[in-house]
């Protein structure tokens, strides 16, 4: 039986999370895409507490345009990872991204050697 690297996994998983997170922070989605897989999706609940989101290209789409732009202030930290085995989870909480405050949840599965995330849901925090 082989021994699992944890260490080694957690940062692999730590690399792909702070491609999100550098891409929120210059309002770039060529920065993070490489982070999702093609399938993935994007979900939240919008101020009428109705469920939004879809396939991932709306992010990448939202993170191009305003009110998106680059926020060199905005601070990301990755709260918690887990992983067992292929699957893994992670949850980023992130301020001031273009004057925004946001908790992510994201599902990554390990594809052919490499994390990718494969779902995104997140909750939108009211501006202080």
């Amino acid at each position: 039986m082989n021994k699992p690297n944890y260490v080694q996994e957690y940062q692999a998983i730590v690399d792909v999370l702070n491609k999100y997170n550098e891409g929120c922070k210059q309002a770039k989605s060529s920065i993070m895409k490489p982070a999702f897989s093609e399938q993935a999706t994007i979900f939240g609940v919008d101020a009428d507490t109705k469920l939004v989101g879809g396939p991932i290209q709306e992010l990448f789409d939202a993170i191009d345009n305003p009110p998106f732009r680059p926020s060199p202030e905005a601070r990301g930290a990755i709260v918690r990872i887990d992983i067992v085995g292929t699957a893994a989870s992670a949850r980023i909480d992130t301020n001031d991204v273009s004057g925004f405050c946001f908790t992510d949840f994201f599902n990554l599965l390990k594809v052919e050697g490499q994390w990718t995330v494969v779902s995104k849901i997140y909750h939108t925090h009211v501006a202080p």
